[in-house]
This record gives C-alpha cells, sequence and structure tokens, in this order.
C-alpha cells in the first residue's frame, strides 16, 4: 500500500493556476511537525475525515482572528469606521486575483454560502412578483444541490410563482457525459410548453454523494439554450479545485472560504459578473446602513458583528504559501492522496469507487460492504454516529438506492456483494496521515467481524 505524501516532505513542482501574490523565497517549506502544531487543537484520537463539512482552520489563522477580534473590543468606533471599510475592501482585492475576476467591484464577502443563495435567489423572487418573469417560468437545479439552497427556492422562487425543474445524476458515475446528458434532458423540460428557464443552479463541486461537475460546459449549454441566468453553488471549490470564473462564465459564483482555505468560520465570496445584472437588483437579505450602494458594501455592514474571519484573507495566502506549490500544491497533493486513500479501503473492504478518480476532488466517495445494511438515510445517519462514538472516526456516510431498491434489499439481507447502497465520503486535508484512513478501515473490518448490521442500531427516540 502507498503512502500519503506528506506536505514539505518530496515537494513535486506545480504550475500556478491562480493568481496569488508571488510567494516568498523560502529556505524550507512547512514540517510534517509544524503542520501537526498548526492543528494541534484538533481533539486527539479522532480520525478526522470529513474536513469537507466545516473545514479546518489552522492555529496560526486562528491566533490572527484573536488579534482582529481585540483590535474591535479596543476602540469600537475606530475599527468599524475607518479600519474594517480598508480591510474589507484588501481582502476582496486578494479574492478577486484568487478567482479570476476582472474587478473587485464584482466581489462580495458574505457569511457562507447559504446567505449568498439567498442573495440570488431573492432578486430571481422580485423578478417573479414584479411581472418580469412570467408565472410558471422555471428554476433548473441538479437533484444532489445543498438542502440550504432547495430551501431558498422553496423560500424566494416557487412561492413567487416559478416552478423547479430537478435533474436527476447517476450515481455511481462513469463519465461527465453522464451529467451532460442528464442536464440536456432538464433544460427541455423547463423549457416546455413556451416556458423560459429563469435560472440554472449548478453545483460545481456536489455535496453528497460529491462529484466534479464540468460546470464550464453546464455554462455553456445554458448559453446555447438562452438559460436568463446562471448560479454556480461553488461552495467546496475553493482550496479544492482550480477556480477561474471568467473562464467558467456565470453569472453568480459563490464558495466558502472556510472549507478548503483554511479561514476560521464563517466566510464566503459570491461574484456576480459586471454584465448580468445592475447594483440595484442585487441586495444582501439582511437590510443595513448601507442598503442601495451596492452589493459588496451592503455586505461589509449588516450590523454589529464579528467580522474577523472576513478580514483573514492576508494571513491565509500567507499561510498557504509555507507549503510548496502554494494552493496548487495543496490541491493536487490532497486529490492525490485522497484517492490513494480510497482506492485503499475500496480494495480492503472489495467495493468501488463512485465516481472515476479524476471526478473525484479532494474528497472521494467509497462504497461500504453491503452487508452492513446501509437501505436508508437513517441507517446511514445511525451509522455515521456508530462510527463516531464507538471507534472515534468522523466521516459522513451516504445512502444511495438502487433503481430496483425491492431486489436490492434481499440481495443484501441474503449476503449479496454487489449491490452497494451505502458509500462513505472521506476528506483529505493537509493535517490527514494514513493512521486516520486506516482507523477507518480497521473499523469496518471489526464491525464486518462482529456480522454487524445497521437494523442493530437504535433508533432515536
Amino acid at each position: 500500500m502507498g503512502e500519503i505524501r506528506n506536505h514539505g516532505d518530496d515537494p513535486e513542482d506545480s504550475s500556478n493556476h491562480i493568481h496569488l501574490p508571488k510567494k516568498p523565497k523560502l529556505s524550507s517549506f512547512i514540517t510534517k511537525s509544524q503542520i501537526q502544531q498548526e492543528f494541534a487543537h484538533h481533539q486527539p484520537g479522532v480520525a478526522r475525515l470529513n474536513n469537507g463539512s466545516f473545514g479546518s482552520c489552522p492555529g496560526s489563522i486562528i491566533a490572527a482572528q484573536k488579534r482582529w477580534q481585540l483590535k474591535f473590543l479596543q476602540q469600537p468606533d475606530d475599527f468599524f469606521f475607518n479600519q474594517l471599510p480598508t480591510q474589507i475592501l484588501r481582502s476582496r482585492t486578494l479574492i478577486k486575483d484568487i478567482i479570476n475576476a476582472d474587478d473587485v467591484s464584482e466581489v462580495s464577502i458574505v457569511d457562507n454560502a447559504t446567505t449568498a443563495a439567498a442573495i440570488v435567489l431573492q432578486q430571481v423572487g422580485w423578478a417573479f412578483a414584479e411581472g418580469r418573469f412570467h408565472k410558471g417560468d422555471a428554476v433548473v437545479m441538479l437533484h444532489c444541490a445543498f438542502q440550504a439552497v432547495k430551501k431558498s427556492i422553496e423560500a424566494y422562487v416557487t412561492r413567487a410563482g416559478g416552478s423547479v425543474i430537478v435533474v436527476h445524476l447517476p450515481f455511481p458515475i462513469k463519465s461527465n457525459e453522464e451529467i451532460i446528458s442528464e442536464f440536456r434532458k432538464g433544460l427541455a423540460r423547463g423549457k416546455a410548453n413556451g416556458r423560459k428557464v429563469r435560472l440554472a443552479i449548478i453545483d460545481h463541486i456536489t455535496s453528497m454523494p460529491s462529484l466534479i461537475i464540468p460546470v464550464r460546459e453546464l455554462v455553456k449549454i445554458c448559453r446555447e439554450e438562452g438559460v436568463s441566468q446562471v448560479f454556480v453553488d461553488a461552495a467546496h471549490a475553493v482550496g479544492s479545485v482550480s477556480v477561474d470564473v471568467k473562464d467558467i462564465g456565470a453569472d453568480f459564483y459563490v464558495s466558502n472560504l472556510h472549507k478548503w482555505f483554511f479561514c476560521p468560520p464563517s466566510v464566503a465570496l459570491l461574484y456576480c459578473r459586471k454584465s448580468s445584472l445592475s447594483s440595484s437588483e442585487l441586495h444582501h437579505p439582511v437590510v443595513s446602513h448601507e442598503y442601495g450602494n451596492g452589493l459588496a458594501i451592503e455586505s461589509a455592514w449588516i450590523g454589529t458583528r464579528d467580522y474577523s474571519s472576513q478580514l483573514l484573507v492576508p494571513e491565509v495566502i500567507d499561510f498557504i504559501n509555507r507549503f510548496e506549490g502554494g494552493m496548487d500544491g495543496i490541491r493536487d497533493r490532497n486529490h492525490e492522496a485522497v484517492v490513494e486513500m480510497a482506492e485503499m479501503l475500496a480494495k480492503a473492504w472489495g467495493t468501488s469507487l463512485g465516481s472515476p478518480p479524476e471526478m473525484c476532488p479532494s474528497m472521494a466517495m467509497v462504497g461500504l460492504p453491503s452487508s452492513l445494511g446501509v437501505l436508508s438515510d437513517g441507517d446511514a445517519s445511525r451509522l455515521r454516529n456508530h462510527l463516531r462514538d464507538q471507534f472515534k472516526v468522523e466521516v459522513p456516510i451516504h445512502y444511495q438506492p438502487l433503481k430496483d431498491t425491492a431486489a436490492a434489499a434481499e440481495e443484501v439481507e441474503g449476503g449479496g456483494a454487489d449491490f452497494i447502497t451505502g458509500y462513505a465520503r472521506i476528506s483529505h486535508q493537509v493535517y490527514n496521515t494514513i493512521d486516520d484512513y486506516l482507523k477507518f478501515r480497521d473499523a469496518i473490518n471489526q464491525l464486518l467481524h462482529d456480522s454487524f448490521n445497521c437494523k442493530m442500531l437504535p433508533y432515536p427516540s
């Protein structure tokens, strides 16, 4: 079995695809022991294989955040009126270069991808309510869109008269062509009976199951089919895949910076292409003193709150540049490591990956042995809790129903090994070691040895 490359050891060259400030010439890059020190606040003994949900913040960034918080508390008036606007502009300027936007005015900083979705969907809802979009016109989204986005569609679009077309993607999946084919069918359903597709919501990286979506190709199809607006929900993207918003071509693009970019929770960027909408059509859902001065300015002042996580982009870039290859190097090594570990686990359990390696970001879906009996979302949730409580393994579990669910259940109950209905989503970030994945492997092997089945677990009372 191969070993995970440790960051800072055996460095390899990596081309730099994002336009960060020039990296300092370091005599040596960060070491394994220094990485361990940066993440020493993580609970010891836990195999933390779920960076995808909440990210991870290094100790040096936490210390920098405390300094910003203290600066506010020392003299709030001076901080809010004299320092905060300048420092948020500084972060926005750096983000502009990271995502290759044309102008800093296209970049707003918001709390998270959920807030960004509310901003985009709010203006779509207004367009329906004010008659600019016709009742029944469609919003097209992927079935695996994040639950908060689905709820935002319900809150802002369907109640204003819009219809929703859900594109169901196959999983396991073999190629981008399967995604493109289903997406074209979804747009065709949205345009049926003379309707127009007013918004397409496309994930860059789906959360569960986790896949890299061919966003550039899907945006191009949207333009060809006359879709009014395209919103890319890229909550997992920055720090995990290369991002070039001009090349992608969407009207709106959001990415959290606390998942894979080492910022503390919570902070996200929202890119709004300058040519898409006038500033009067986009507003932060929390209305405060800066209402009407443009989305970026509105978002930078939504009352008295802790803005420190939004100010740390310069410090985070300094941390990233301690690694060989900077962000590109981290991203490439995370991808290689997660694929290697996923293949190791699948081999150990006699299963398979849910997608080809090239469709895995810094996360991968690994099939679980069917004898574990993951036959519902409830089974997946209870198995996840069991792994956390009994084995100190933190990993999300995904239930994937088969087309013939009844036949699959009979096959699983009979001990069949070819029907995978449970998948583990493993992540890899710089703090992970091979021992984390071996701990997970051994936990599942112990459950198999004990003839464990999810039906043995009690349901929540």
